[in-house]
């Protein structure tokens, strides 16, 4: 633990700062139901609904007084509904109540359930997998769901050549089975017969089960995507619980019942996703009864929820990490003593206390303890400034001749990072301390993400909630050579190390899990000794619920489908 110093009382004045702000405002406000069933912000601060702007299905009427509406608060806005075009958990969390895949994860946890398939069983040698699907499911659109409908959005997604691979990069794709066309780790998809399918890969990949229960693999309509496979980012459609009703950007987005719904009918008529990214706005809107549920909860803003009495504080299990990536192919951060120093200048006890109320984890490594693999064992970095100097000078920086650099900071609340504009003040603060002048650059959220997948950036704040439960999931998706790819890279720091992608390939080729650890955790020593981040803090992330609502259960990977909540 660090010495507690002024920055520590600094940094928790700013946290209490924000308490007294909400003292001041927190006094309600009045509601009133907009068009689309949601409530429209009276004076309590939150934003107005834009009248022009967005995309909508159809022209809603006002919901009947006995409709069951559940309005969730958040903190940002999508950036796509077409699942497969995304990495962010604003877009996901969405697109799984309007998309299902082959299979999903088990309530609050990663154990893959059956969904659009009902059955699943390897070839001896690991090389096949063979499907059987769900019969008399239904699209949103009326079309029959069947294994030809599987075949088209694969090929769409591994294919560059196939008519209905545009619209975007595919990120995810490329991320789980390493690339595309000859790339791919999926060489083909067969249709044995109208409800059978079958994958042939090219080799082994021993996560494959985890990963094709990812979100981003929600089977598309094909008669939607052959009319406009572009259209699926603003108006989608699946075979999931709820339908898209409309998209006011910046704002809401609406979706309603599936009546046809294969599971049965949703006790939730509306779900209604505000956009609110001021965390104080957010908290007041919940307070005026605006919001049924708030994500993103500040751990300092507990109290006053929980002083209402109407809400429950569910924790979401941590399986995330929030850090801080170097370009490691930008100067200076192509210089391992650097990295190392700024790993020694940060405070991570002190920023657990001060932005996450004590409920964060502060982090020895990429990988979360929570996920099998993880290795306690790495080279670890203490706070010290002075180690954090010495480094700097072996490197040619010091008073004389201060490193000036840049530090990107994300404009929006993250479950790994509640506080990321103050966050990255505190670190600048850190820096500034050790000799290292940065300057604090933002944009929107859509942006941010694009030019940091660009590499536009030389350090930057980000994060990964996990997808699967799997240590490929982070370790490769996050540090491997092959995600340092522009567009979209995942790996933002650019990292190329041969033996990293040594272990992590090899990882990816075997089932045996005792070898798989091993393999992690050889990684993940590696990567330390690098240091292409500064892994900052795992966190369990707080939920407002509103009380009365059941059948909710957080899922670790960050969303979860709502097919099952009933309201009061």
């Amino acid at each position: 633990m660090g010495v507690r110093t002024k920055r520590f009382r600094w940094a928790v004045g700013l946290a209490l700062a924000a308490l007294v702000a909400l003292s001041a405002c927190s006094g309600g406000g009045s509601t009133s139901q907009g068009p689309d069933g949601g409530p429209q912000t009276g004076d309590s601060g939150a934003p107005q609904a834009p009248q022009q702007n967005g995309t909508q299905a159809t022209s809603p009427e006002p919901p009947a007084a006995q409709e069951k509406v559940l309005v969730w608060g958040r903190g940002g806005d999508s950036i796509s509904l077409d699942p497969i075009q995304v990495t962010d958990g604003e877009s996901l969390k969405v697109t799984h109540q309007i998309y299902e895949g082959l299979l999903d994860y088990e309530p609050g946890g990663t154990g893959v359930v059956p969904v659009l398939a009902t059955e699943w069983e390897p070839s001896e040698d690991g090389l096949e997998w063979t499907f059987r699907l769900r019969q008399g499911v239904k699209f949103h659109d009326g079309t029959e769901f069947n294994a030809e409908a599987v075949k088209i959005n694969f090929d769409r997604w591994r294919n560059t050549s196939d008519p209905l691979h545009v619209g975007g990069d595919f990120p995810y794709y490329s991320y789980m089975f390493g690339g595309f066309d000859e790339d791919s780790v999926i060489q083909d998809v067969v249709v044995v017969d109208p409800y059978t399918v079958k994958f042939v890969l090219k080799q082994v990949q021993a996560s494959f089960l985890q990963d094709i229960a990812m979100v981003p693999f929600g089977i598309a309509s094909p008669k939607a995507l052959q009319e406009n496979p572009q259209g699926l980012n603003d108006h989608p459609v699946g075979t999931g619980p709820f339908k898209f009703v409309s998209w006011t950007k910046e704002d809401r987005i609406v979706l309603e019942a599936n009546p046809d719904y294969w599971g049965g009918r949703p006790a939730i008529d509306r779900l209604i996703y505000r956009s609110i990214p001021d965390n104080n706005a957010r908290l007041v809107a919940l307070q005026a009864g605006e919001l049924d549920v708030m994500d993103g909860v500040e751990p300092a803003f507990l109290p006053t929820i929980q002083a209402t009495g109407q809400f429950d504080i569910i924790e979401r299990p941590p399986m995330n990490i929030g850090y801080l990536a170097f370009n490691t192919q930008k100067p200076p951060f192509d210089n391992v003593l650097i990295r190392r120093a700024i790993n020694h200048a940060v405070n991570k006890e002190e920023l657990n206390t001060a932005f996450y109320g004590g409920m964060g984890i502060p982090a020895v490594s990429p990988l979360p303890p929570s996920v099998w693999g993880h290795n306690p064992n790495v080279p670890k970095y203490e706070y010290d400034p002075e180690k954090a100097k010495e480094l700097l000078a072996q490197a040619g920086y010091g008073p004389d001749n201060p490193l000036r650099t840049e530090l990107w900071a994300m404009p929006v609340p993250r479950p790994y990072m509640p506080q990321p504009e103050r966050i990255g003040v505190a670190l600048q603060n850190y820096l500034r301390e050790v000799g290292i002048e940065a300057e604090i650059v933002t944009y929107e959220w859509g942006t941010y993400l694009e030019k940091t997948g660009m590499g536009e950036h030389t350090m930057a704040l980000l994060g990964w909630t996990g997808d699967n439960g799997d240590p490929d999931n982070f370790l490769y998706v996050l540090l491997d050579k092959d995600n340092a790819v522009t567009p979209d890279a995942g790996n933002i720091a650019f990292y190329m190390s041969d033996e990293v992608h040594d272990l992590l390939i090899r990882a990816r080729q075997t089932t045996d899990q005792a070898e798989r650890t091993r393999l992690y955790e050889q990684a993940q020593v590696k990567i330390m000794e690098d240091a292409p981040w500064v892994p900052l803090m795992h966190t369990r992330v707080p939920i407002a619920v509103r009380k009365g609502i059941t059948g909710y259960v957080p899922n670790p990977t960050g969303s979860e489908s709502l097919g099952k909540v009933t309201m009061p």
